[in-house]
């Protein structure tokens, strides 16, 4: 092994380029075909979304093209297609749902085009399809015929919102997510099931299996035999898996207070799954950040210890999206901190790459390995996050790394042990990353992330400074160089960092990131109508509170650099916000630079406009910090 040659940080030559960044493949969602041993999955790449199918022992192909835009339009998208015996059911950005076979021929419209849909599920006779639908407002669940020749019904209305609608193999019985305003869905939701009529779709004998309103159901999925539906709850500080008997009424949790749900920003997540023969659940569990793949044997539910074996999934670290086949076979997303993110199959005796977001083979010992990292909050809590050191196979420096303490949005989320490309490009250059995830950030427990409500803007904040303060103190970061970047909710945290603490960070950079949050209020959309009032407090009586927190109303105090990048056709966090904080740095002469990148919305999909960003960042950051650091040496 040649030693590597010394240069300064930030200055590494490096194979990840920007071009890199620009065309990875997104994987939303995979399934198995039910009862078939085909695998489907749904796929974007500058904002065009696909549907593949691959059969057994065969080449995947297409089912999908640019006529059209399969996507789930409730919340911010995701459910978007349902995998069938002969087929799939999906949803298109028109509002329409389409029915497309395995076979050739053109999908087959088969609602009107009015509204937005999600989460479609066809019967097993395959005769009707139910579905969540939201129009001028007003959110339900539906029916349609499958051959589309019937208008659809109304089966469900009047909570504010509807998902995930599972139905029992018998078609007799279904069950859905439901919730209302003030909640978000990790609030609380109430999960419901009721008598299904196939003939003349409607619904009978409804109830309420749990959550109420109070705390968070999601993922309901009946057994295959029929007799059981089971699902996840947060009815404490973390989460339970309950599996409920429809012939004795009866509910017993399996699985207690273990970190297991995900925020339902998006439609159709599936993170458990039924074994073919009823007897087990897989299932994704969480330990702060780094996921694994879990098997819950019932008929040792007296013991969860000896119930519960691991999956072995090799270095993934991060999985999402599971769906067993009806002969067992497992599939999901996987990916880890040097793995891109791909569709996985294990056999009982195998595992299997299906497919691969990364066309061509990654550089090897450009991937640096994310470390956990954790310290105690000023006010006495144990904050987390993941440290990345700088990592090039042909070059080291001396003295302690610049680091980009990076932020992610929501901000009802959070970082995991996953792959990011963008990570790799600044950690082979010769920067650490720092991936935050401050109180407020999900798989901590109910009360880390609650402890955001009314605080949004500022324990985001004291976490963004404390946690870097604690790199430092522990020799992981020079402090002279310190970067902090964030988009969305990730980008107000760094408006604030700058605005409220000038000249504990170098640059800052900011994509879209929130600046008024009176505007936000104004432009949001239904799902989040009230989510600012749990991170604020209700306006009127918090005025004074939203005025503090809203970057714009205190720019004059910034001081040091800022990048600002920004879509012109952004619907959540609108150009006129970045314009008019772009406007006061201007007048008060404070280096920065902004980009808008006409056409794009909330998160770049084009690949010039990712190219552009990523080189962009790349040249500041070597002009404000690096260069500034060496001719201060």
């Amino acid at each position: 092994m040649t030693d590597k040659e010394i240069r300064p940080f930030g200055t590494w030559p490096s194979q990840i380029s920007a071009e890199m960044l620009s065309v990875g493949i997104r994987l939303n969602d995979v399934q198995w075909a039910r009862g078939s041993d085909t695998l489907v999955w749904s796929q974007s790449f500058e904002g065009q979304t696909t549907l593949f199918a691959k059969p057994k022992d065969a080449l995947p192909y297409p089912l999908t093209d640019e006529n059209n835009k399969p996507s789930g339009g409730i919340a911010y998208g995701g459910g978007e297609f349902f995998a069938a015996e002969d087929g799939v059911i999906f949803t298109d950005r028109n509002g329409r749902l389409y029915r497309k076979s395995y076979q050739d021929g053109a999908p087959q419209a088969i609602t009107p085009g009015f509204g937005s849909a999600a989460t479609p599920v066809l019967s097993h006779n395959k005769d009707f399809v139910i579905y969540a639908h939201s129009y001028d407002g007003i959110d339900r669940l539906a029916a349609t015929r499958a051959d589309g020749k019937t208008w659809p019904v109304i089966l469900q209305e009047g909570a504010d919102f509807y998902l995930n609608p599972c139905l029992s193999p018998d078609d007799r019985h279904l069950a859905w997510i439901e919730w209302n305003h003030p909640n978000m869905p990790w609030d609380g939701t109430s999960l419901k099931i009721a008598k299904l009529d196939p003939q003349s779709l409607s619904l009978s004998e409804i109830q309420t299996l749990d959550g109420f309103g109070e705390y968070a159901c999601y993922q309901a999925s009946f057994s295959p035999c029929g007799n059981f539906l089971a699902w996840l709850a947060n009815t404490g500080e973390f989460d339970d898996l309950i599996v409920y008997d429809l012939r004795t009424k009866s509910k017993l949790t399996f699985i207690s207070q273990k970190s297991l749900l995900q925020p339902a920003w998006i439609a159709g997540q599936h993170t458990l799954a039924w074994a073919p023969d009823s007897l087990a659940i897989y299932y994704i569990d969480n330990d702060l950040g780094t996921l694994s793949l879990k098997k819950l044997n019932l008929l040792k539910r007296h013991s969860e210890e000896n119930a519960i074996t691991t999956v072995d999934i090799g270095d993934f670290t991060w999985l999402d999206q599971l769906s067993v086949s009806a002969r067992g076979e497992i599939a999901f997303i996987a990916q880890s901190s040097a793995e891109d993110s791909q569709i996985v199959r294990i056999h009982p005796d195998s595992t299997d790459i299906i497919f691969k977001s990364m066309a061509e083979a990654l550089p090897v010992g450009y991937f640096a390995i994310a470390s956990p990292f954790s310290w105690q909050s000023s006010d006495g809590v144990e904050v987390y996050g993941f440290y990345y050191p700088p990592t090039n196979p042909d070059y080291t420096a001396e003295g302690l790394p610049p680091v980009i303490t990076i932020i992610h949005g929501g901000p009802t989320s959070a970082n995991y042990n996953d792959f990011d490309m963008s990570t790799a490009f600044f950690t082979s250059r010769g920067y650490a990353v720092f991936k935050l995830n401050y109180r407020g950030s999900t798989g901590y427990g109910k009360s880390y992330r609650n402890a955001l409500q009314n605080n949004w803007g500022k324990i985001d904040l004291q976490d963004a400074i404390e946690g870097t303060q604690a790199l430092i103190d522990a020799g992981l970061a020079d402090p002279s160089n310190l970067v902090i970047m964030g988009g969305s909710a990730g980008g107000f945290t760094v408006l604030n960092a700058l605005i409220h603490h000038p000249g504990f960070f170098k640059l800052g950079i900011s994509r879209y990131g929130v600046s008024n949050l009176f505007m936000l209020e104004e432009d949001t959309h239904k799902f989040e109508s009230h989510y600012n009032t749990s991170l604020l407090g209700a306006l009127p009586e918090h005025h004074d509170e939203w005025q503090a927190r809203s970057p714009v109303f205190h720019a004059d105090k910034i001081r040091d650099a800022l990048l600002l990048f920004q879509g012109s056709a952004d619907p959540v966090v609108p150009q006129a916000q970045s314009d008019s904080l772009v406007e006061q740095l201007k007048a008060n002469n404070v280096p920065h630079l902004y980009r808008v990148y006409e056409g794009e919305g909330h998160g770049f999909r084009q690949a010039e406009n990712l190219i552009d960003y990523y080189n962009t960042i790349d040249a500041c950051l070597k002009e404000m910090v690096i260069g500034n650091s060496t001719s201060e040496k």
